[in-house]
């Protein structure tokens, strides 16, 4: 026994004492090695994950897109029943229109045309010289002239302006004057070369509106109304049986309506020439511009 080296002796115990790390090092994982069950693990986690991921975006772009699309057949819907709103509005609106032909405006026009035979009946009744009948006339002739001046005032001020009155108005207005000029003249009481020139005048002026409207509208002039006012007058004094100085004043307000009337009547005739040039040089530029 005491013939063992002591350094071999020693090398026994360091090996003994080593040995406990050494076998607790093992048991440890090296530094720098991975263990490849733990690796599998974190792969199949993360993997697991990325999955879960793109699930949660499909089912989030599935839900947006969901959404989209319920908001664009809201839209497509709020469309047509826009749509269809506007058209039943339209429609509405032209029933409107339609139901409006019968308005106050267009009622009085009525009246007026209803008055024309009226009239005539009145002023021919009994040879046309009895002053009782004259004056029955009268009273048709003024209500006729009255409600010329209301309906087309009503008709602009509570926007009652209809197709109907458009063309009603001017036929109820130069009726009533034209059969208060003829029956005047066929008694004698009026030259017939007076209601030549007036009731001329009066058609004349209608012929060139509507030859112009392509290229605009004749606007009523204070002329126009000044002398549909001294017409109207005059004509009224000679429906009424007047003697003396009323009979003399009588044709001074005839004399005037006549010239008022042939002085409107060019100025109306001057205006359509002016505004046919217009319409003509208008046209020749835009279709230059369209060529350039």
């Amino acid at each position: 026994m005491t013939g063992v080296p002591a350094s071999a002796a020693g090398g026994s115990s360091s090996a003994r004492r080593t040995g406990p790390r050494g076998t607790s090092g093992a048991a440890q994982e090296p530094v720098g090695r991975t263990n490849p069950g733990s690796a599998v693990e974190r792969v199949a986690a993360e993997r697991a994950a990325t999955d879960r991921g793109t699930t949660d975006r499909g089912t989030t772009d599935r839900g947006t897109t969901g959404r989209g699309s319920a908001d664009r057949g809201s839209a497509e819907r709020g469309s047509t029943e826009g749509g269809a709103a506007g058209r039943g509005g339209k429609i509405a609106a032209a029933a409107v229109n339609q139901a409006s032909v019968w308005n106050v405006a267009n009622l009085l026009t009525m009246l007026r045309l209803l008055l024309v035979p009226a009239f005539v009946a009145l002023m021919l009744g009994n040879g046309g010289y009895d002053p009782a009948w004259r004056s029955f006339a009268w009273a048709a002739f003024a209500i006729a002239m009255i409600t010329d001046l209301f309906d087309g005032h009503l008709a602009r001020t509570y926007n009652l302006v209809t197709d109907f009155g458009k063309i009603a108005d001017p036929i109820a207005d130069k009726a009533i004057m034209g059969a208060a000029l003829i029956c005047l003249s066929a008694l004698g009481d009026l030259p017939w070369w007076v209601t030549a020139v007036i009731l001329g005048r009066e058609l004349g002026i209608t012929v060139l509106r509507f030859v112009v409207i392509r290229y605009g509208v004749i606007p009523a002039s204070r002329g126009g109304k000044l002398k549909t006012l001294t017409q109207g007058i005059a004509v009224g004094m000679y429906v009424l049986a007047l003697t003396g100085p009323l009979a003399t004043l009588r044709f001074w307000v005839m004399a005037a309506a006549v010239v008022l009337t042939v002085a409107t009547g060019l100025d109306y005739v001057k205006q359509a020439i002016v505004l046919r040039r217009r319409g003509i040089a208008e046209r020749r530029a835009a279709l230059k511009e369209m060529e350039a």
